[in-house]
């Protein structure tokens, strides 16, 4: 898995699994707070095994949920922040696992459900979606005071 913040561009590739890339749009300006640069889909290209799979990205606001990312391919993925570090990876609703990134592009390794049927494409979403828009989420309080401190301190 490789991500480039400044160019935009985030590859996962091995063995086994099918490549996806994720591409930020050419001249586009990258924000410090996504690791791909922007939480704008039109922005932004998804391929899986070269194959362009939709994006629909929520605003990253006051909840949670609206940090929310989906993807459709083969069926519809999201990721969504459960808690301060980690976000699940659903597919068509159905939980998969956790996934835990630090906002640079590395990811560890994922905890799948062991009821769940985690297959190489399940993953290679999931690892692409965690590095290119980070995980987690902060909370409303927390939210708010980094808006107070970005008011204060430009």
């Amino acid at each position: 898995m490789s991500l480039d913040h400044d160019e935009g561009l985030l590859d996962v590739t091995g063995p086994a699994i099918p490549s996806v890339s994720l591409r930020r749009a050419p001249g586009t300006e990258a924000g410090h707070r996504v690791p791909i640069g922007t939480r704008e889909a039109t922005d932004l290209a998804l391929t899986v095994d070269g194959v362009p799979a939709p994006l629909a990205l929520g605003k990253g606001r006051l909840t949670r949920r609206s940090y929310a990312v989906d993807v459709t391919a083969g069926g519809t993925y999201r990721l969504v922040p459960h808690h301060g570090m980690a976000s699940r990876l659903l597919l068509d609703g159905d939980r998969l696992g956790s996934l835990v990134s630090q906002g640079n592009g590395i990811v560890e390794a994922a905890r799948w459900r062991k009821e769940a049927k985690v297959m190489p494409f399940d993953a290679a979403i999931g690892y692409a979606l965690a590095a290119g828009f980070g995980t987690g989420g902060r909370t409303v309080l927390g939210m708010a005071l980094e808006s107070v401190l970005d008011f204060f301190l430009p």
